[in-house]
């Protein structure tokens, strides 16, 4: 099991939301190599602004460890995850993030110039399956147009 294995994973979520009508963007929290935590957009569903998939994941990691902090733990989302996200992860003390398609719109890069908002402990990865979950995006917002 890689990067590549569990970003196939976290695009079946991003797949998941796309179906719902939902921006497809998907997340799964890891530790070791088991999955502890699935998540999807959910902004429509619950008409809720803050209900990002990486949100739904590390809620999810949270409640089934019973913990606040999850400093053994890999996110994988399919898509850069946007400043609030981001201070999540950090606040999670998440130990790594791995994430596919960058986000020159609306990732955390847009408003930080780059400086990393993560833990300063965390490993970040970026770039694992770029193209398909770029292409994923793409479809869904020419769908839309």
């Amino acid at each position: 099991m890689n990067d590549e294995y569990f970003m196939r994973i976290a695009l079946k979520e991003a797949m998941k939301a796309m179906e719902a009508g939902e921006v497809p963007i998907g997340a799964i929290v890891v530790i070791g190599e088991q999955i502890i935590a699935r998540g999807s957009n959910m902004v429509e569903k619950l008409q809720d602004t803050t209900a990002h998939a990486e949100m739904i994941a590390l809620t999810s990691a949270f409640n089934s460890l019973g913990a606040k902090y999850l400093p053994e733990a890999t996110v994988y989302i399919t898509v850069e995850p946007c400043l609030m996200c981001a201070g999540a992860m950090y606040w999670s003390k998440i130990s790594g993030i791995v994430w596919g398609a960058d986000d020159e719109k609306n990732g955390f890069a847009r408003v930080t110039g780059m400086n990393s908002p993560f833990h300063p402990k965390a490993s970040v990865r970026k770039g694992v399956l770029a193209d398909e979950c770029s292409e994923l995006m793409k479809a869904f917002f020419k769908a839309r147009r």
